[in-house]
């Protein structure tokens, strides 16, 4: 009896433990940010990093918000009821993640981590914007992507000037028509829906 105490014990204490470390856990983005932060610039390989903390703090930036999009896109690929909202949606998904797999490219060159998925605070808002009703979800939709459109060309306008790393100022620089592309397009959408 008092052995299989002891093993109760040593099972409940591991189960706790396990359920501490759960929520310990930091989002994949911060986790990106804090390996590239650790990473020496003045060297590279498996230690070093090949850009600068600002150029990676782009890539791993850009990064979020292209798995973000490509997230939100395909829950807009299932539930928008307007079918310029889907349409858009598809074409989220394709543009960003032919971009996504460009910067994953230059990021392994650099040796840049990059998040493994959307940042705590968008998997937030892609769960809230999941939970609206079929109703709701298309303006929900539109009104995200113009807000997140807006702040990612701010994120690549600065990008295309000030990066270091001349593969990612090009990417930067070569993406940012798109992404205005998008904003174009979201916008007009968006009188169509009122």
């Amino acid at each position: 009896m008092k052995r299989l105490s002891l093993m109760m014990m040593f099972v409940l204490s591991a189960w706790i433990f396990q359920a501490c470390n759960n929520g310990a856990k930091t989002d994949s983005k911060d986790n990106a940010d804090s390996a590239n932060t650790t990473k020496d610039t003045t060297t590279t390989g498996a230690t070093g990093i090949a850009v600068d903390q600002g150029d990676a703090k782009f890539a791993t930036d850009a990064a979020n918000g292209g798995l973000t999009e490509v997230a939100v896109a395909k829950v807009a690929e299932q539930k928008a009821v307007n079918p310029k909202v889907k349409a858009f949606a598809e074409m989220m998904v394709k543009d960003h993640s032919k971009a996504n797999e460009e910067l994953i490219g230059i990021a392994k060159t650099k040796n840049i981590t990059l998040p493994a998925a959307p940042s705590d605070d968008n998997q937030k808002k892609l769960s809230d914007l999941s939970a609206k009703s079929a109703t709701d979800f298309d303006k929900a939709y539109v009104d995200a992507m113009i807000d997140d459109h807006k702040k990612t060309i701010t994120l690549f306008e600065d990008a295309s000037k000030n990066c270091k790393d001349a593969d990612l100022k090009a990417f930067a620089t070569n993406t940012l028509p798109v992404i205005k592309g998008h904003l174009t397009e979201i916008e007009s959408i968006q009188k169509g829906l009122k």
